[in-house]
């Protein structure tokens, strides 16, 4: 985990001394000004852990404000970084053609100030619009059939929530219009597929109340993501359960003679993680065949061996990257990014784009969704 953090601070940072120096350029600040925006870029860029430390230590309003502002201003500078990207590939394109048929196009190529300020414009106006569709929850619908399912029944109704990142952002508005969403679906099961809540989450009150008024017929099911280990385990795991929830780690469960459920914890736990280590293959060879089998694991990734022995596997993740383009960088790690893939005739995967937002308070071209999964006999 410490890698990953020393990995994203390096790459964070870098992004601020390229935005740094695209401003010296289109701008020409002297000293004085250079001075003050590099402090306040430092501590734009180390937002992230001075949220962090303010929740640690339970300053609640500081941490809350901290995290508004510099989580808005990473989603605005992302979004700038984008865009900015595209017109300096669009300048060295044109030197690398002006180079090879000997010709000048420099009349061509985008001005240092415009090649600023336009990127900014645009990072602004995709945040601002990003804003209003991370609070817009769409109810994608899945309908499956399988002979699996008895005639004696017309439909089976699960219900998926996944990455809420409930915490200093995500709070009771987006956790109410999120329940609203799910009992509007009439669900027999609910699940959630990991990151429910987002870092330190003692001050979640009355947010476990809330989801005790969502009562499923067949019950709610848990697996851990990697925040839950963020936030604290012990922590993570006692709120889950109060919210009603049953968390399965490397444990299955049979629900109301219909379906089976298994699910494994993230890895992020490391070896300190013995839920994490359970042997998937071992655990899914476990499931009867004669009864659907769904597999909640948190990250879309599928062993080969496993290939058969569910029948759908539900995950999130990787939120179809948040804020595009970054999609494109989950797609290296994950291949299928986000909805529903047919993997075999006997096994599927659906990957959620997640229900919540991490970090920016912001989505782009990724809308939210809560996901109804109808099981309907063949």
């Amino acid at each position: 985990m410490s890698l990953f953090f020393l990995t994203f601070f390096i790459v964070y940072g870098s992004v601020h001394v390229y935005t740094f120096f695209k401003a010296r350029q289109a701008v020409g600040f002297g000293t004085v000004t250079a001075a003050i925006l590099t402090f306040f870029f430092s501590v734009l860029a180390l937002a992230p852990l001075l949220v962090r430390l303010a929740e640690r230590d339970k300053y609640e309003s500081l941490a809350r404000f901290l995290a508004y502002t510099g989580y808005c201003w990473m989603g605005i500078l992302f979004l700038f970084f984008s865009s900015a990207l595209v017109l300096d590939f669009y300048n060295i394109l044109l030197q690398v053609i002006g180079y090879i048929l000997r010709k000048d196009f420099t009349y061509l190529a985008s001005a240092n100030t415009p090649a600023f300020f336009v990127p900014l414009g645009c990072g602004i106006l995709f945040a601002f619009y990003g804003y209003f569709e991370a609070r817009n929850i769409r109810t994608e619908r899945v309908v499956i059939s399988s002979p699996k399912i008895p005639k004696t029944i017309k439909k089976l109704t699960i219900v998926q929530i996944s990455d809420v990142h409930l915490g200093l952002i995500v709070r009771e508005e987006r956790l109410i219009r999120i329940l609203d969403t799910v009992r509007a679906a009439d669900p027999d099961i609910l699940v959630s597929t990991g990151d429910l809540v987002d870092g330190q989450i003692n001050e979640l009150k009355g947010l476990a109340e809330l989801f005790k008024g969502v009562t499923p017929r067949y019950g709610k099911f848990a697996v851990t993501g990697n925040h839950e280990f963020y936030a604290g385990l012990k922590q993570a795991l006692e709120f889950t359960e109060r919210s009603g929830f049953k968390i399965l780690r490397g444990e299955q469960a049979t629900v109301a003679g219909l379906v089976n459920i298994a699910g494994i914890d993230d890895p992020a736990g490391g070896s300190g993680n013995v839920a994490g280590h359970v042997d998937e293959k071992a655990l899914l060879s476990k499931l009867s065949r004669d009864k659907f089998n769904v597999f909640l694991k948190h990250r879309p990734a599928v062993e080969d061996g496993n290939v058969g022995l569910f029948d759908l596997q539900l995950s999130g993740h990787v939120h179809k990257g948040q804020i595009f383009p970054f999609n494109l960088v989950t797609h290296l790690f994950y291949p299928v990014k986000s909805g529903y893939s047919q993997m075999t005739q006997y096994s599927s995967l659906y990957v959620s784009r997640g229900t919540g937002t991490w970090g920016p308070p912001i989505r782009f071209l990724s809308p939210p969704e809560v996901t109804v999964i109808e099981l309907i006999p063949s």
